[in-house]
């Protein structure tokens, strides 16, 4: 028995084909020539004929055929409510670093939900291990080229994978990665780095042996990522994993950018890339900017603070002889991993005539970290460290640190209740854009609460 439901439109594009036929939210496409898309990949795909045969369901739970003729691969114009028609592909590995299981009980049910799903990885680069496919999902990727995916590699050797993902199908990943090659489709590989599992000669061997992946017009492999660890005070008490220290930090940068200039002098290629984390925790000098390229893992933070630092840089230049009046004096919270590359950023703002930023880094106690990225904040967080403080005018709040959509924390405190505690505005920060025009707009009226 089939398991696709109806896609569950939830939001019509103005002036598109969907909105001149008269579609609305909470309309349901059933099918589509026949077929019953179980989820956006067979939406697009088969909505790049040019006529359309639609069957839909309507509020009113009756069913429609709708007929449309259009350009090909002209979009309809229509969104979803999930990205999925039928069943998300669960997690099947028992991983101790996964931050699903190092979370307190109680909180909402989507922070516990294990996603291992292929269709995640190619539609938005989210990682997954590919210890859970069937021989069908194995063709789907095959026939439909679904490239580039995003694959959690960890190590390359099967005794340590299969230690590290607690799953007997694990040790098959080199002969995974021979299958990309073969068909000419590629991953982008990551690499958590837990130390005293597959650190030292275990990590030298997995990122040799997904460099000889890399090769070809279209590389199998075609990049890297090597990330910290991260851990929480919440995680099992009997699992193996010990916390990356500065030590450690400072002996994987140089096994890895040891690497880098191997793979530049026989491939032409970097290869492998470290996530900023590193370089923040061992306290050294970020990369510069060139080195990144055209960050192939910026969804791992390889090179995000350099992007952010670039962006900012041309942003502020467009400001440039503005000043901000009435003055305002606002609060910046981040991660206190950023507060030395941030710092100077902040030190340009406050040289605007009018504008004071006070940046508020911190670690996450609810977490039991001493440091921590931006988006791992928590309100807990927020009402701990800057309860008393004089905050002025306002909060800047990163909306990394939300659920999308929401203004939920990872703890379930919603923005609207610290900032009634704190008894200060908070103004939700996107990007850049954002955070300059709350500075240099004269009275904000909107807090941003729409993300």
């Amino acid at each position: 028995m089939s398991t696709i439901r109806p896609a569950k439109i939830s939001q019509v594009l103005p002036d598109s084909i969907a909105a001149e036929i008269g579609f609305e939210p909470g309309d349901a496409i059933v099918s589509i020539n026949g077929t019953a898309p179980r989820d956006l990949i067979d939406y697009q795909f088969l909505c790049a004929d040019e006529i359309l045969d639609l069957e839909v369901l309507d509020l009113k739970g009756k069913t429609h055929q709708v007929e449309i003729e259009k350009d090909y691969d002209q979009d309809l114009g229509l969104e979803f409510e999930s990205a999925f028609f039928d069943s998300l592909i669960q997690c099947n590995n028992r991983c101790p670093f996964c931050f699903i299981d190092q979370q307190p009980p109680g909180k909402r049910k989507s922070l516990y939900l294990k996603d291992d799903d292929y269709r995640l990885s190619f539609l938005y680069g989210s990682y997954l291990t590919l210890t859970n496919l069937s021989p069908k999902e194995w063709s789907r990727i095959q026939a439909m080229r679904l490239s580039p995916l995003y694959v959690s590699v960890h190590a390359t050797e099967p005794d340590i994978r299969n230690r590290l993902l607690k799953n007997s199908r694990a040790g098959q990943i080199l002969q995974q990665l021979e299958w990309f090659q073969e068909q000419r489709l590629q991953i982008h590989a990551q690499v958590v780095v837990c130390p005293g599992i597959n650190d030292g000669d275990h990590l030298e061997q997995t990122i040799l042996d997904l460099a000889r992946f890399h090769q070809g017009e279209i590389p199998a492999v075609a990049s890297v990522a090597v990330v910290p660890v991260g851990l929480t005070r919440f995680r099992p008490s009997e699992d193996e994993l010990i916390p990356v220290t500065v030590e450690k930090a400072q002996e994987v940068i140089i096994q890895v950018q040891r690497l880098q200039k191997k793979f530049q002098q026989e491939k032409n290629a970097t290869v492998v890339w470290l996530a900023d984390e590193w370089f923040l925790i061992a306290g050294v000098d970020l990369p510069p900017e060139s080195h990144y390229q055209d960050y192939p893992q910026i969804g791992n933070g390889v090179g995000s603070i350099r992007l952010f630092i670039r962006e900012f840089e041309e942003k502020i230049q467009e400001r440039a002889g503005s000043k901000v009046s009435p003055p305002k004096i606002f609060s910046w919270v981040v991660g206190n991993t950023v507060e030395k590359a941030f710092t100077p950023l902040v030190n340009q703002l406050n040289k605007i005539s009018g504008l004071t930023i006070q940046l508020q880094a911190m670690n996450s106690d609810y977490w039991g970290q001493d440091m921590t990225v931006t988006g791992l904040l928590t309100g807990e967080d927020l009402l701990h460290k800057l309860s008393g403080k004089d905050l002025g005018d306002a909060i800047l709040l990163p909306t990394v640190m939300l659920k999308h959509g929401e203004t939920c924390f990872l703890d379930d405190r919603t923005v609207e209740e610290v900032e009634e505690k704190l008894g200060v505005p908070i103004f939700l920060v996107e990007n850049i854009d954002a955070l300059l025009d709350i500075c240099f707009t004269e009275s904000p009226a909107v807090k941003q609460y729409v993300i």
